[in-house]
């Protein structure tokens, strides 16, 4: 990427600017988290790339976001972190429970799934909910049609989730197959990668950036899933300026405080629930259910009701965990501070 861009390159729309008063405009500037390392981020400003170590002081801070910062006699200082028009978060993989910051100010999410043994419509539907929570536009794009004897039929499959969802099928080899991608590429606008290993992510990523940016990684032929070959996130300019951001493969994604987007991804469902006679209708064997009806008259594919419910079960799971761990946290932190309170009483 170059040295010199301009903030609209960056991603830098009204939405950021109203947040700044006359004063700090007058006194900071903007600066977008690229890179995010174990000691610093890597800023893009106006002026060139700056380093911004990591702090316990500092908020939350993800590749995506937006800084606004001050230079003080040569020294950067963190003034604000601009609130995001979208994020993408995940429960933290283990027991931890922690929420996890993936991305944030995306435009545009590529859900990629290859077109071979590793095809999952309830992996893509896991997806597209983390992208319509964060409110982002979700494009679903099957990677390895030219090993596909027919890949229509997985588009079908796959549209019939939401008509007007957007479905491609390239060979991301193919530079003209690839150019299709282009529309969500444009100045500006960022587009994040979400997929398991081995869907064909690297090499789309490469296709794009029109280098050989990433490694990518064998297929083991008993499973057809690939091994990681991304290992952190970070964002990069593509030669038509539009930004892209991939993401390491993410084998233990799991939802939490996602209701809306899991509800908004089937959306059929939601509105058939409504009908039912009871408001509490769990969709079994409950009687005036509409969305039992709906399967019975093969209105409403059976998966669908399964996947629907299970990821509900997930997201209210991880996001009841998140809460009483936060709650937990704060009643240590009270707890913390009356026993400092006490200490310097006494010392007094």
């Amino acid at each position: 990427m170059s040295n010199c861009f301009s903030l609209s390159q960056l991603g830098w729309k009204a939405f950021f600017h109203q947040q700044l008063n006359l004063e700090q405009l007058e006194q900071g500037f903007a600066a977008r988290v690229f890179a995010q390392h174990r000691s610093h981020y890597l800023l893009a400003t106006e002026q060139g790339w700056l380093e911004l170590p990591v702090s316990s002081q500092q908020p939350p801070i993800t590749v995506g976001d937006w800084l606004w910062l001050h230079n003080h006699k040569g020294a950067v200082r963190l003034v604000k972190l601009l609130e995001r028009s979208s994020l993408f978060s995940r429960k933290a993989a283990g027991p931890s429970a922690q929420q996890q910051l993936i991305a944030a100010n995306v435009d545009t999410a590529f859900i990629v799934c290859s077109l071979n043994n590793d095809f999952n419509l309830n992996r893509i539907e896991r997806y597209l909910s983390l992208a319509s929570e964060a409110q982002v536009e979700a494009v679903v794009v099957l990677s390895k049609a030219d090993g596909c004897a027919d890949p229509q039929r997985y588009v079908e499959q796959v549209q019939a989730l939401k008509p007007m969802l957007n479905v491609l099928a390239i060979n991301a080899l193919d530079s003209e197959q690839v150019q299709a991608l282009s529309a969500w590429c444009n100045v500006g606008q960022t587009v994040a990668f979400l997929g398991s290993s081995g869907v064909g992510k690297s090499t789309l990523v490469n296709s794009l950036l029109g280098e050989q940016r990433n490694a990518t990684g064998a297929i083991r032929e008993d499973d057809s899933k690939g091994r990681h070959t991304t290992t952190a996130r970070a964002l990069l300019q593509m030669p038509n300026a539009g930004l892209l951001l991939d993401t390491p493969g993410m084998r233990e994604l799991q939802l939490s405080d996602c209701e809306q987007g899991v509800k908004h991804t089937f959306d059929e469902i939601s509105q058939l629930a409504e009908e039912c006679k009871f408001a509490d209708c769990q969709h079994q064997s409950e009687p005036g259910c509409a969305v039992q009806r709906a399967i019975n008259q093969g209105l409403l594919d059976p998966r669908r009701l399964s996947s629907y419910q299970k990821l509900l079960r997930e997201q209210q799971l991880n996001a009841a965990s998140i809460a009483q761990r936060r709650a937990h946290q704060r009643d240590l932190s009270k707890m913390y501070k009356r026993v400092q309170q006490q200490h310097n009483k006494r010392q007094q």
